[in-house]
C-alpha cells in the first residue's frame, strides 16, 4: 500500500514541480520539448505492454526500449506497415500536428 502512495504523490508533484523549475531555469529555449521527449521515453518503457497490444500488429517492432520514444516505435511500425487501426491513427494524427513526426523520430 506505501508503494501506491509513494507512486499517487510522485505524480500529483510532477506538475506543479515542472512549472515551478520552468520558473527557476535560466536558459528557457527547449525547456518543454526536453521535459517531452523525457516524459515520452518513460511512457513508452512503463506502458510497453499496453502499447505492444494495442499500437501494432504482433509481428512490428516492440515498444519499450528506455532510450526511445513512442513517436520512434510508431514511425518504425509505420515504415514496417506493422502499425494497428489504433496505431495507424495515433501516428497519422502526430503527423498531421507535426508533419512525418514519426518518420522524422526515427532519426533522433
Amino acid at each position: 500500500m506505501i508503494n501506491f502512495i509513494l507512486f499517487i504523490v510522485a505524480y500529483l508533484l510532477y506538475l506543479p514541480l515542472s512549472l515551478w523549475n520552468f520558473c527557476l531555469v535560466g536558459d528557457k529555449k527547449g525547456y518543454f520539448r526536453s521535459s517531452a521527449i523525457t516524459i515520452d521515453k518513460l511512457a513508452n518503457r512503463e506502458f510497453r505492454t499496453l502499447w505492444n497490444k494495442l499500437l501494432k500488429v504482433e509481428s512490428g517492432y516492440k515498444f519499450g526500449s528506455e532510450n526511445e520514444t513512442i513517436s520512434s516505435v510508431l514511425g518504425k511500425n509505420q515504415r514496417d506497415g506493422t502499425l494497428s487501426k489504433a496505431g495507424n491513427k495515433l501516428a497519422s494524427f502526430l503527423d498531421w500536428l507535426d508533419k512525418e513526426h514519426c518518420k522524422n523520430s526515427i532519426e533522433n
